[in-house]
């Protein structure tokens, strides 16, 4: 029996058909298609599937079966696909919540805030490119005469691209989603969309359904909607920079101090937290720039606009954004995730992180309100700054060699998540590039 709400829902908008909805390892979505006369089931015992089939579930063809039970909190429309709602779904086995599913990875870790009586809140702001396929099935630009040296904020940029734009607000606007600015980004054909920030688990939900959304808009309109981090080598990349504060239960944001002596409105607990996140920086990067191509991003130096926008620098700084974590006032910003990032899991990092400083009591050390671009590796070193990983490899060791990411999320998982990363990291280490063949096919 449907709840009253449920089935007034069901009625008002016309669904025929739920996603059953999770995401795998990487943080890609993953669904079932149900009639809407099964929903209770889905969320008492959930849609059954094979999770050997699934990346990075730690099962084998011989286990029970990965059911996707559904959390009714986030049942939406699919403005997109007429007739359609989506459910979030939490990853069961044997009837308990599974260690490998990583939406119940978050809400492992957001029970130990709620412990506390805290709740944190998150902004997150993706960035993401629109191209079109070329006769030849290449990527180019979906707007050709999208080509400025320094696009970001174009008008025309931005008005060429309005049709896919605007489907896509419109649609996430009909599933309340208060988005209050979008623009074109410091990449030919780059875009951002902003919108309210909400709960850790909720935003993680919502950016899901972006990707969704975008994905599917873009494809209808003949476009590839991509959150590759790093789609052009001369371009700045698809960041996707996480605004975090922590409340109490009176809604008080407790990251804030207006008598913080440094002037950014921090409170002692945010400067721990703070320290959580430069300490396990090194680790953290395996979660917040997951592919070989993240580190395409993080690069010291500059792309053609003349900034990156991308932090290379494991520091903070007072509305400093060439930092990896810049204070806006009150709160932080953590410029490290890529849009390729999976946000249940980045956001499931950022706790273990921010708690281990906070229970630490580990300090965050001066701030730097300096261009860090312009520092080469030597000047960051006498500087006490270190440098984030820059390729992949090196983060998963750090990662592996990192105790306490082990110890929060569960070392079977982690485990798990850094052998499908090596194997990534294999495959790219053995492809031969086009820039090889012309380098050294006629070399010798």
């Amino acid at each position: 029996m449907l709840p009253t709400d449920v089935q007034s829902f069901i009625t008002e908008k016309q669904i025929k058909y739920v996603l059953a909805q999770f995401v795998d390892i990487h943080g890609v979505a993953k669904t079932k298609s149900v009639p809407v006369h099964t929903l209770m089931d889905v969320v008492e015992k959930g849609a059954g599937f094979a999770g050997f089939a699934v990346w990075g579930m730690g099962m084998e063809p011989h286990g029970p079966d990965f059911m996707a039970r559904g959390d009714l909190n986030t049942l939406s429309a699919v403005p997109w696909q007429p007739g359609y709602a989506r459910l979030a779904c939490d990853g069961y086995v044997n009837n308990k919540p599974h260690g490998y599913c990583s939406r119940v990875l978050l809400k492992r870790q957001l029970e130990r805030l709620t412990q506390r009586g805290w709740t944190l809140n998150s902004g997150l702001e993706p960035e993401f490119s629109l191209f079109r396929k070329s006769t030849d099935g290449k990527l180019i630009p979906v707007d050709e005469s999208d080509v400025l040296d320094k696009p970001c904020y174009d008008y025309k940029g931005l008005s060429r691209s309005r049709e896919f734009l605007e489907q896509l607000v419109e649609s996430l606007q009909a599933v309340d989603f208060d988005v209050y600015q979008i623009d074109h980004e410091d990449a030919n054909g780059q875009f951002e969309i902003n919108y309210t920030y909400s709960d850790a688990l909720t935003s993680a939900d919502r950016f899901t359904f972006v990707r969704m959304a975008a994905g599917e808009i873009a494809n209808k309109l003949g476009m590839v909607c991509s959150f590759m981090p790093k789609p052009d080598s001369s371009r700045t990349g698809n960041g996707m920079h996480f605004h975090l504060s922590i409340c109490d239960e009176t809604g008080r944001n407790l990251f804030n101090d207006d008598s913080d002596p440094l002037g950014m409105g921090l409170s002692k607990m945010a400067y721990h937290f703070t320290a959580g996140l430069l300490h396990h920086a090194p680790a953290l990067c395996a979660f917040a720039a997951p592919t070989v191509n993240s580190y395409k991003r993080l690069v010291v130096g500059r792309s053609l606009s003349g900034s990156t926008w991308a932090p290379a620098y494991i520091c903070y700084g007072d509305n400093n954004r060439s930092a990896m974590v810049r204070v806006p006032y009150g709160r932080l910003e953590f410029r490290l995730p890529d849009s390729g990032c999976n946000p249940y899991l980045v956001h499931a990092a950022l706790i273990a992180a921010g708690l281990d400083g906070i229970e630490r009591e580990l300090e965050a050390g001066e701030p730097h309100n300096i261009n860090l671009y312009e520092l080469d590796r030597q000047q960051c070193l006498e500087k006490g700054i270190g440098i984030l990983p820059q390729n992949l490899d090196e983060a998963i060791n750090a990662l592996e060699a990192n105790t306490m990411f082990s110890e929060a999320l569960g070392a079977d998982f982690v485990q798990e998540f850094i052998n499908i990363k090596r194997m990534e990291w294999v495959e790219y280490s053995r492809h031969v590039s086009d820039w090889e063949l012309k380098q050294y096919a006629e070399f010798f």
